[in-house]
């Protein structure tokens, strides 16, 4: 099976964006829910931009891009985590893991991609 991160970045906002749809209906769970769905869809959309970058240093910032509201998406489940806001906890643990790993597969990217550029 050929490992496609744009499919798994769609996955996890959807993911995220189920999540958000369980959380109870009061003004901090609708703030976090907003929140969550920026920048849980963002890094999608970047990434598409990405991948029609410009130039090696325009690939990098867009990736860069998308790792920080990977990142923010990540802080956003913490608090909703922290709170206890999910009832459902392999919902709220399969969220959380899947961002992780895409922060790891960004951050690795990042990293490999500036290694790249300096060898040219």
């Amino acid at each position: 099976m050929k490992f496609d991160l744009e499919d798994r970045l769609v996955d996890f906002s959807a993911l995220v964006l189920t999540l958000s749809e369980h959380l109870p209906d009061n003004r901090a769970c609708n703030h976090l829910a907003g929140q969550m769905i920026r920048s849980c869809t963002s890094p999608t959309l970047t990434y598409g931009e990405a991948q029609s970058a410009e130039s090696t240093r325009d690939f990098i910032h867009k990736l860069r891009l998308a790792l920080k509201e990977l990142r923010e998406t990540r802080l956003a489940m913490k608090i909703v985590e922290r709170k206890k806001y999910v009832q459902d906890e392999s919902l709220m643990q399969k969220s959380m893991k899947e961002g992780e790993e895409l922060i790891a597969i960004f951050a690795k990217s990042i990293i490999t991609a500036i290694k790249n550029s300096k060898g040219k």
